[in-house]
């Protein structure tokens, strides 16, 4: 595995291995150049690209380094500890309590770091009534509200799989924490405790439709201008069975659509009790050609309508095409933001770490402790 480049150069990261949020925040940081360093769980640490538990590795672990540790044991937590004196990052992912029982808790590693930069990622936070309690994403998006926004006019919520609480709300705000923290560790020479929760993460991102929601402004799921309410924003069927998506607000765009289409005598399109009719005009008109046919139509235009590939298709397209978007083994997305400048970081899946002497494990304790079956490889 090559040298690790980028603005993160020089960070080392422990992470617990967990499920989605946590890798996800380990990739962001390894993405640019930050030396991230999986801890799995000892017998799971064979680094596998089959099964979807902790020990299998996925597009999330790539660029990072793998080890697994008996953290039960005694000597497994001692030996985290000497790791966590030489990193400047900790990510940490299991329900309250149980990293304090295990003696790796922030008030133990600070003891040894107080450099450390402590990330807890959780569904709901370190306190509260729910805290000690199982979730998932479904669950953290409904308890803040947001679920009850998604999804179509008269018809149950819908949650867009697990981005908003996992991933957007979660991994993605912990890493943001990781690095607020480590730009004013900067400044005070001290570590900080992040308490990353994906409901608060979900609240924020939904931060202005809650607003709009509460003041009256934003009526129910499906009837407003973002959310599939409104016939110039929603994605219509085609003559193939595939679908074109419409974003065509602005006059200006909608005009070039319109125009594109051919189609004349529209209902008021800001005459919201006109909306159906304007959508039964849109849907018959889009289902008279094919994705194809449509897509050489909008080609080059300023209609804001694209059309619906699959994520197959979406290799193959000549934007992400001639911005080289999925690269790699698997062509996996690239690295998001791009830092201009700056090279593409190494993707490759992760590796196991056998040497730990740069983060103060020496090989004579290594060896011992791979001999007593608490560390591995």
């Amino acid at each position: 595995m090559s040298t690790r480049e980028g603005p993160l150069s020089g960070v080392k990261v422990l992470e617990l291995a967990g499920l989605a949020p946590g890798p996800f925040a380990g990739m962001m940081l390894a993405d640019h150049g930050a030396e991230v360093l999986r801890v799995d769980r000892a017998r799971a640490a064979a680094v596998s690209t089959a099964g979807g538990g902790p020990g299998a590795s996925t597009v999330m672990d790539r660029g990072k380094h793998t080890i697994g540790l008996d953290l039960k044991s005694p000597g497994g937590a001692r030996a985290f500890k000497e790791l966590a004196k030489h990193a400047d990052v900790v990510i940490e992912v299991f329900r309250p309590g149980v990293a304090e029982r295990l003696g790796i808790g922030p008030d133990d590693l600070h003891a040894v770091n107080p450099r450390l930069v402590y990330g807890r990622m959780t569904g709901w936070g370190q306190d509260g009534p729910l805290s000690a309690t199982a979730g998932h994403d479904i669950d953290y998006i409904a308890i803040s509200g947001v679920l009850s926004m998604l999804g179509r006019a008269g018809e149950r919520p819908t949650p867009p799989v697990n981005i908003l609480g996992d991933f957007a709300g979660g991994g993605l705000m912990l890493a943001y924490g990781v690095l607020l923290a480590l730009l004013e560790r900067e400044r005070t020479g001290k570590g900080r405790v992040i308490d990353a929760a994906m409901v608060d993460g979900a609240s924020i991102l939904f931060a202005m439709f809650a607003q709009a929601a509460r003041g009256g402004l934003w009526g129910p799921r499906g009837t407003n201008l973002l959310d599939t309410g409104a016939p110039m924003y929603d994605t219509y069927e085609t003559a193939d069975g595939q679908y074109m998506a419409v974003g065509a607000l602005e006059p200006q765009f909608w005009a070039e659509l319109v125009a594109r289409m051919g189609l004349t005598d529209l209902p008021d399109r800001d005459d919201r009790a006109q909306w159906p009719a304007l959508r039964a005009r849109l849907e018959a008109a889009f289902r008279s050609r094919t994705r194809a046919e449509w897509e050489s139509v909008f080609e080059g235009s300023d209609a804001c309508v694209s059309p619906v590939l699959s994520m197959t298709e979406a290799l193959e397209h000549p934007h992400n095409v001639a911005r080289e978007s999925y690269v790699g083994e698997g062509r996996q997305p690239r690295p998001a933001p791009r830092l201009l400048g700056v090279d593409l970081p190494d993707l490759s899946p992760p590796a196991p770490l056998l040497d730990l002497a740069p983060w103060g494990l020496p090989e004579a304790e290594a060896r011992k402790l791979r001999d007593a079956g608490v560390l591995s490889p």
